[in-house]
């Protein structure tokens, strides 16, 4: 199994060849992600670090039709019969470029039943001394007809060694998209959280939240979507996304819902997602590649700190 280190300044991180998962993200000795150790071969725990692509979340029943065509995936998450984040999270991504900062992995999606378009996808994982880490992925459609994409990723952010429920959340999103509790699937439209327990517009502690929700309606600051989780002594993680991505599954591992992440109980994933759940039935924010097209989406990780070292020389 192949994995790689790459490190800028305080930032370093480990990323997986599998899944291209990205395993941990540290500041110094501060982890800005969760991390996890299971045998080669095994998938991380709740999937954590891992691309979901050529969708992310879940496909109703496994159906979709597209310019016309019907297509019935294979069901992967039987107990809801639904077909769940894609096909490259168990795959070995192949290593296209390493150096000191930066790791590229790729990987051809492949045909599979239900799905007959031909994707190819990379991911950049780069670190800076400053601004911390950038992802960047990208599709390509390397055959000759249309096809449907979309994307996301299974982050667990952290905020050092604190206790998620001593942790607060800023999520910079007007609105969450109802789901049906049995399946997690869409039901109606995107509703405001003004007003409502998922609204985190402004800092909120975290303990006893739970959610499994999707969020839309991000809000732009400086031209990118940013949520944190704050810990108690005021630092900060941020997780950021561009343009491209305009939803954010807030997922809450806890062991009282029977998915405690292992060694730490309670967890906070924001996953950054290019469309909702069930997008390719619903065609909601689907992308669509014509054949040779290509799409690019980036988002990262960094720390704030509460009260920055100052480097200035009275």
């Amino acid at each position: 199994m192949g994995e790689y280190r790459i490190a800028a300044g305080e930032y370093s991180a480990l990323i997986v060849a599998r899944g291209a998962a990205l395993r941990e993200v540290r500041h110094g000795d501060r982890l800005l992600t969760e991390t996890w150790d299971v045998p080669e071969g095994e998938k991380p725990p709740l999937s954590a670090g891992l691309v979901l692509a050529p969708w992310p979340n879940r496909t109703a029943d496994g159906k979709f039709t597209f310019d016309g065509v019907d297509h019935q995936l294979d069901i992967t998450e039987k107990e809801r019969n639904n077909a769940n984040h894609g096909f490259v999270r168990t795959v070995e991504w192949n290593l296209h470029d390493a150096t000191e900062r930066s790791v590229t992995l790729g990987v051809p999606v492949g045909q599979h039943p239900g799905w007959p378009f031909d994707i190819t996808l990379t991911v950049e994982y780069a670190l800076d001394a400053d601004g911390g880490l950038t992802v960047t992925h990208t599709a390509a459609n390397t055959g000759d007809v249309r096809a449907p994409f979309a994307l996301g990723q299974h982050t667990f952010i952290r905020a050092g060694d604190a206790e998620v429920d001593d942790c607060t959340l800023t999520l910079a999103a007007d609105s969450t998209l109802p789901l049906d509790p049995e399946r997690q699937l869409p039901q109606g439209e995107p509703v405001e959280v003004a007003g409502t327990d998922l609204d985190f517009r402004a800092e909120r502690r975290l303990a006893g939240v739970w959610m499994d929700n999707p969020f839309t309606d991000l809000v732009v600051t400086d031209g990118r979507h940013r949520s944190r989780l704050t810990a108690p002594d005021g630092d900060s993680t941020e997780l950021w996304t561009d343009r491209n991505f305009g939803w954010a599954q807030v997922f809450t591992a806890d062991p009282d819902h029977g998915q405690g992440f292992p060694g730490r109980g309670r967890a906070l994933a924001v996953e950054p997602m290019t469309a909702p759940p069930n997008a390719l039935a619903s065609g909601t924010d689907l992308i669509v590649l014509e054949p040779g097209q290509q799409w690019s989406g980036t988002w990262g990780l960094r720390t704030i700190a509460a009260h920055p070292v100052s480097t200035q020389v009275s």
